[in-house]
Parts: structure tokens; sequence; C-alpha cells
């Protein structure tokens, strides 16, 4: 006669081991038979280029070897003045990821085109729940080491941020003061990226619109054409 429980068991313990996981599902291992007590990983890959000329081969042969599929790969070829959110692959890669996915990157620098660019991307995606990796950099929320670099990067974003604030100032006040402007001109689009990517991060930490143009030395309705003047060239595809 058979132990109707252990038939039960055996059946079920069958049925588990018969389930597939996709191959961009990384979960940790556990007991045959028994479910994974781990929350299964979707894992994305991200990559950037400057122009078309430079080869992203690299980035996505890395992010294959970590157990990225080349479908979740999201790409952006773009200059370096664009700010992330302003890319048409980062875009795609925010609108498709999910609360417990993993963002993996070659470099933590192909997230942004300056330190607070990345933090700010990083952020972002620590919103949603989404951690990130990045391969050559070593950076890894999941671990202490990965998390003290994080906070690195933070503390670096935040002297950046106050160099550019400064440089922006002195620049601003040297022209007033001489009638002529030094260095780059205050419509280099460089220039407008940095200060609309100080103003993001002014909007995000709960600061009016007002405030955040003032602390670039702009008043509202300049950060609004500015920021307009970008959307409409991203969606030029410029």
């Amino acid at each position: 006669m058979v132990d109707s429980r252990s038939a039960s068991s055996d059946t079920a313990a069958t049925l588990l081991s018969q389930q597939l996981v996709p191959p961009n599902i990384v979960s940790g291992e556990c007991p045959k038979g028994f479910p994974s007590q781990n929350v299964l990983v979707r894992l994305l890959g991200y990559t950037r280029v400057s122009t078309s000329s430079q080869d992203a081969q690299l980035q996505v042969d890395a992010l294959s070897a970590a157990g990225v599929q080349k479908r979740d790969v999201f790409a952006d070829v773009t200059s370096g003045s664009k700010t992330a959110i302003e890319r048409r692959g980062m875009k795609k890669l925010l609108e498709y990821a999910q609360d417990g996915d993993t963002v993996v990157v070659w470099r933590v620098d192909r997230l942004g085109r300056s330190l607070i660019d990345v933090l700010n991307t990083v952020n972002l995606l620590r919103e949603r729940g989404v951690q990130v990796r990045s391969i050559s950099d070593g950076i890894d929320p999941s671990t202490s080491t990965g998390r003290l670099m994080l906070n690195m990067l933070a503390t670096l974003a935040e002297y950046e941020r106050e160099l550019i604030v400064e440089r922006v100032n002195a620049g601003i006040a040297a022209a007033r003061a001489n009638g002529t402007r030094f260095g780059r001109p205050l419509s280099d689009p460089v220039v407008v990226a940095d200060k609309l990517a100080i103003a993001a991060d002014a909007r995000a930490r709960g600061r009016t619109a007002e405030d955040a143009a003032r602390l670039v030395g702009w008043s509202r309705a300049t950060l609004y054409r500015h920021q307009q003047a970008h959307a409409a060239r991203e969606s030029a595809g410029m």
C-alpha cells in the first residue's frame, strides 16, 4: 500500500524540479525539490557610447559574461551633453525596469555624463526598487563594499555639484564685472546641461522650480525654456 502523503510529496518535488527558469533570471541555490527562498532577480543591461564610431561590443560582452541576455540590453549612442534621462535607451530602461530587477553596467560612468548624473540615475533606479551593479568598478549595493562605494560616489557627486555652482557663479560675476565672457559661453550646451543637472537634483530634493533656477543663476522662466529646448532636441533625435 502506497503512503498517500509520500506520493503527494514526491509529485510536488517532481513538479518543482521540472519548472523552467528563464536564462536571464538568477536565484540562489536551494535544496533539491524545494522552492528557492531567494527573490528571483531579473538582470537588465545598459551600454552607452558617445559616437557611432565607438564600439559597444566590449560592454555587451562583459554584460553577457555577467549573465545578461542580449535581448535585455538597452543601448544609447549619444553625445556627452545629454543627461541620462534625456537618452532614449535609458528612458526605455526606466520604463521597463521593475521592482526587484538589477541593472548591470560595464562601468558606472556609463550611467551618466558626470558624477551628479550618475548618482541621479542610480537614485531614480533605486526609487523603483531596482538595484545597480557595475562589473568593472565592483559596485554592488547588496554588499557592504558596494554600499560604501555608492556612499563615496554620493559624496564626490556633492563635491562636484558645489564646484560646478562655484564655477558658474564665478563666470557670471566675471562677465558682469568686465563686460565680457570668459571661458565657455554661458549658452554652451555643456554648461546648460550642467545647470540643468543641478536644477534637476535640487527639484528631486524638494526645492521649488524658482529655488532650483536661482541656484544656477537663472529665472524660473529661463529654466523652463532650457528644459523645453532640451526636450525638443531629444524628440528630434539631436
